[in-house]
């Protein structure tokens, strides 16, 4: 049977029709229960029974958009997590995601974060990919969005630029931001190897 070639990480309370569901809480009922400080899928596939769509297999280049609202702050090995969802999407598919901010009230009210985030959290991801080791695709950042606070907002119709509001504590609750998964470009490629040492140049 076919399935949704969208996929919704951390689905938790916010299941969705139209995407596979994938949460590490069989509590919500998601597609798909499993924990994403593994890597997905373990070798060149993997399979999972689903009450939805029966047997399934995930493999890579697989889904056209991956969603992780309010989750990446939750897990441990974020390295392993972003290496599977740039696994997982086709070149060319989007990533959305969105995460506290770290100077909000929000980045450490619950004791199960791990991790706040700022505008440069995505650098590994993006610009320095060859810290992560890959070496065929990458992330590029197609969209930032910054959600103000109350006081953000204030702060903001009083006339203060966006950069000094980001610097003010509780300025900022989340940060939305769209990955696009692109082919490492030659430039990328030279990047590389000077970083691996295979050129002087």
């Amino acid at each position: 049977m076919s399935f949704p070639k969208q996929l919704n990480i951390g689905s938790g309370k916010n299941f969705k029709e139209d995407f596979l569901n994938l949460d590490i809480d069989n509590y919500w009922e998601p597609d798909i229960v499993y924990d994403l400080n593994k890597p997905l899928p373990r070798g060149k596939s993997q399979k999972f029974i689903t009450k939805r769509f029966g047997e399934i297999e995930i493999k890579k280049n697989l889904f056209e958009k991956i969603i992780a609202y309010d989750v990446l702050e939750h897990i441990p090995n974020l390295s392993a997590c972003m290496k599977s969802c740039l696994n997982l999407l086709k070149e060319g598919g989007i990533f959305e995601i969105n995460v506290p901010y770290d100077l909000s009230l929000g980045a450490w009210q619950d004791p199960t974060h791990v991790r706040a985030f700022n505008e440069n959290s995505w650098l590994y991801y993006t610009d320095w990919f060859w810290y992560m080791g890959w070496t065929e695709a990458r992330f590029a950042t197609d969209k930032l969005n910054l959600k103000l606070s109350q006081f953000g907002i204030q702060l903001q119709k009083s006339g203060k630029d966006i950069q000094e509001i980001v610097r003010m504590p509780r300025a900022v609750d989340s940060m939305l931001i769209q990955l696009k998964k692109v082919p490492l470009s030659e430039a990328d490629q030279q990047q590389l190897e000077r970083f691996q040492g295979k050129s002087r140049v």
